[in-house]
């Protein structure tokens, strides 16, 4: 059973937010929707442009066009990155908040991948967190402010057949909120993650079998698999002021961890 849909409560304010990998139904559009909700002004990255410009238009006539912008943004390439950033701070002002959402899954036996399966999915996934976690560090670090929340996983602590680079990846992403935390809390910036378990959206279920998605669910205490705005309310607490003395953590968004 669903649960019901919380409205916002004004939790994000007058801040600027970026959000990676926003376009579609998953969890980054799940933010920034989220967001929007909050009162923050959002800007949306994603490599796939025409489903980018749809999110974009579906957003500005709900929450008026001047709320959201859209900026194509491959996170595997680091002069789109700093242009996501850039033209964040051109249309909106100072970025206070900046949601790492961009992760690439695959199915492979670690004997049967290939270098390129390997590398493209360490690099969206982790190397992509990691351009965008500096970007905004360099912009945060001098205004003595900021939150970064990255897309972590449960698969980071557990094992799964075939998820090898998958889980390589989200793990490193863990260690990297933890290590950068400690880097940036003397600045005033705080970075914390999730680690999410199963956020079902039409394109996840395009791609999984439906007794892969059967087996998931099964290990969820709740019985269910989560709705996308589950996953994102938690995000949202991170980057707002309700968690203001955490920073270094990863939060299981399930009952799967550790």
């Amino acid at each position: 059973m669903k649960p019901p849909y919380v409205p916002g409560h004004g939790l994000l304010r007058d801040r600027v937010a970026v959000v990676t990998a926003a376009a579609g139904t998953g969890i980054g559009g799940a933010c920034a929707r989220r967001m929007l909700e909050e009162g923050a002004r959002v800007v949306i990255g994603d490599a796939h442009e025409r489903r980018l410009s749809e999110t974009q238009a579906a957003l500005e006539k709900e929450f008026g066009s001047g709320s959201v912008t859209a900026v194509p943004c491959d996170v595997t390439s680091e002069e789109q990155v700093q242009r996501l950033f850039s033209e964040a701070e051109e249309r909106f002002g100072p970025i206070d908040v900046v949601i790492n959402n961009a992760g690439l899954g695959g199915t492979a036996t670690l004997v049967e991948m290939t270098d390129e399966q390997w590398n493209r999915v360490l690099d969206v996934t982790l190397n992509g967190t990691m351009r965008c976690t500096r970007a905004a560090l360099v912009r945060m670090r001098p205004r003595g402010r900021g939150v970064i929340v990255n897309n972590a996983s449960v698969i980071g602590w557990r094992a799964q057949e075939g998820q090898a680079h998958y889980a390589a990846a989200k793990a490193g992403v863990m260690a990297l909120t933890r290590c950068a935390a400690v880097e940036a809390a003397p600045y005033g910036v705080r970075i914390n993650a999730v680690a999410p378990s199963l956020a079902m959206h039409p394109f996840l279920a395009k791609v999984t079998t439906e007794e892969l998605l059967a087996e998931l669910t099964k290990r969820e205490a709740l019985g269910r698999y989560a709705e996308p705005w589950e996953v994102a309310n938690v995000i949202v607490f991170l980057a707002s002021d309700y968690s203001s003395y955490m920073t270094g953590e990863v939060v299981s968004v399930s009952s799967q961890h550790p």
